[in-house]
């Protein structure tokens, strides 16, 4: 049984280029009448719905938010959809597989790219299995299926990207490459257990070998670019001549090889821990993908690590591969709370996570074929977040954010600021608080209200409590001008849409009533 409604409106495609036709699919028993689209709370277009396809007017670049009969979805309008990653994944290919799933989660998420891991026959020989073959790891692959896949995934406004490792060789083609086998100080290959081993991804042999192997299966397969991945280690090593290799600097060195074969290619490198992210940030691919792991176990940290990914990459999108094991564990509703407050966290930030795909699994681990399938909690938890991050688009993920609280609250500015009559605040991800954090882009001014009240820790990935009873929220902030400015409240769990506050001047000051605080609000104060 699907997890997903029967009554939805699910935009043809994930993105859509300025004038082209904008058309969303109506499912189920939906009430002909007015459909509504909006612009960070705005009405822009009101449309005379009587069935078929909901057509839109042309609109300009941005995130838009649809509604129709008490149903909602969202619409992006980019020109370089290169701009924004909002990840997904596939993870099996057999020859009956049913891909319509796999392309309404794309649509219904407005996945821009999508993972298609361990596609390929062996990590150093991606095409040597023919048109149908068992992987490394005994998964059946059919190659037809893949291509309907990558087909499918493109024609619904998306990005079809292929796992590909770069420096790991299976115990087959090993003799032909451990002459470039990275070393341990005593001289045993790095490796993966006993199923793989490393070599230099600098290896000119290699890099002649690993981007041809790209550039075939881009040509047999049609994938619109490469998921370039690592396994974290080593940092410096011996190759088996003796000599000293950077592996940091070897990354960016194949990031680049792999940019000169392939240069139309999305090119996304896994940051394995936030290494190197410092060096590979800045090369010629075009995401900044982070895959955490202990020591980062906190919002905080998941929060920090977009932070210096974004200062690192300037405007390249930021993901984090965020894995929730939580749901091998807990039950769905304290996984779904965990999975929102880690949403929270990044999206707040300038960051997205990739964790959802196929037609209804979210990741739990790193292999992404033990995935989790989804309740029907989970796939709505989904849907309102991912619509509230397309909306909103404009207050959360654009470089010119800039993080202005420690000039703004507390005291001494006295320039902005909350109170709740039934919890104290803080800066940071700190348990039993309300976490806050200010932004500012120009005249905006945006609020991010975390709710960490009920919470006795605030690790990421691990069952968390049901939010605090907070009451209202008083906002502060010293006016500038003899006119107050105007500000508005948007809740991806109550509507999704911006909504006005009244605002009551207060001599130098205005204040404002904001609604009682679920798990993230975001308040845009203008003018």
């Amino acid at each position: 049984m699907s997890p997903h409604s029967s009554r939805e409106l699910l935009p043809r495609r994930a993105s859509f280029r300025p004038h082209e036709p904008i058309a969303i699919e109506v499912r189920g028993a939906v009430a002909a009448g007015p459909a509504r689209v909006f612009y960070l709370g705005e009405l822009v277009a009101e449309i005379d719905w009587r069935g078929g396809d909901l057509l839109l007017p042309a609109l300009a670049e941005g995130g838009y938010g649809v509604e129709l009969d008490g149903l909602g979805t969202a619409v992006e309008v980019a020109a370089e959809p290169r701009r924004r990653l909002r990840y997904g994944f596939v993870a099996s290919y057999a020859p009956d597989k049913d891909i319509g799933g796999v392309i309404d989660m794309v649509r219904r998420l407005h996945l821009t790219g999508v993972q298609f891991y361990d596609w390929a026959y062996r990590h150093a020989d991606l095409m040597g299995g023919g048109e149908s073959y068992r992987d490394a790891l005994d998964q059946p692959i059919a190659l037809a299926t893949v291509r309907a896949l990558v087909g499918a995934v493109q024609q619904a406004g998306s990005r079809a990207l292929g796992y590909a490792a770069v420096y790991a060789v299976g115990p087959k083609e090993w003799d032909r490459w451990q002459h470039q086998a990275l070393v341990t100080a005593t001289g045993t290959p790095y490796g993966l257990g006993d199923f793989l081993f490393i070599l230099d991804p600098a290896a000119p042999d290699w890099l002649g070998h690993f981007t041809a192997d790209l550039a075939a299966a881009t040509a047999a397969l049609g994938f619109d670019g490469y998921h370039l991945d690592q396994y974290g280690y080593p940092r410096r090593a011996q190759r088996a001549d003796g000599a000293a290799v950077d592996v940091g600097a070897s990354f960016v060195t194949l990031i680049d090889a792999v940019r000169e074969a392939l240069p139309a290619a999305h090119l996304v490198f896994n940051n394995v821990n936030d290494f190197p992210t410092r060096r590979s940030a800045a090369s010629r691919q075009d995401a900044v993908y982070i895959e955490p792991w202990a020591p980062q176990l906190t919002l905080q940290h998941l929060a920090d690590t977009v932070t210096r990914a974004r200062g690192f990459g300037g405007d390249k999108p930021v993901v984090l591969a965020a894995y929730q094991h939580i749901y091998d564990t807990a039950p769905a509703e304290a996984a779904d709370r965990a999975t929102a407050l880690t949403m929270a966290a990044l999206f707040s930030h300038g960051g997205t996570q990739l964790l959802a795909g196929e037609a209804d699994r979210l990741l739990c681990d790193p292999y992404y074929v033990r995935n989790h399938v989804m309740a029907a909690s989970t796939a709505a938890l989904l849907k309102r977040w991912y619509d509230f991050l397309v909306v909103h688009d404009a207050l959360l993920m654009p470089s010119e954010l800039t993080d202005v609280t420690n000039a703004y609250a507390g005291p001494y500015n006295n320039e902005l600021d909350l109170s709740y009559a039934g919890a104290g605040l803080s800066e940071t991800a700190a348990a039993g608080t309300v976490w806050r954090r200010i932004v500012a882009n120009g005249d905006q001014v945006i609020v991010h209200l975390i709710n960490l009240t009920a919470q006795s820790d605030t690790l990421w990935d691990a069952a968390r409590a049901a939010p605090g009873e907070v009451g209202a929220g008083t906002l502060r902030f010293r006016l500038s001008g003899t006119r107050p400015p105007r500000v508005r409240v948007a809740d991806p769990d109550a509507g999704g849409r911006l909504t006005d506050v009244a605002v009551r001047a207060d001599g130098d000051f205005a204040e404002a009533v904001l609604p009682a605080l679920a798990v993230w609000q975001v308040v845009l104060v203008e003018g």
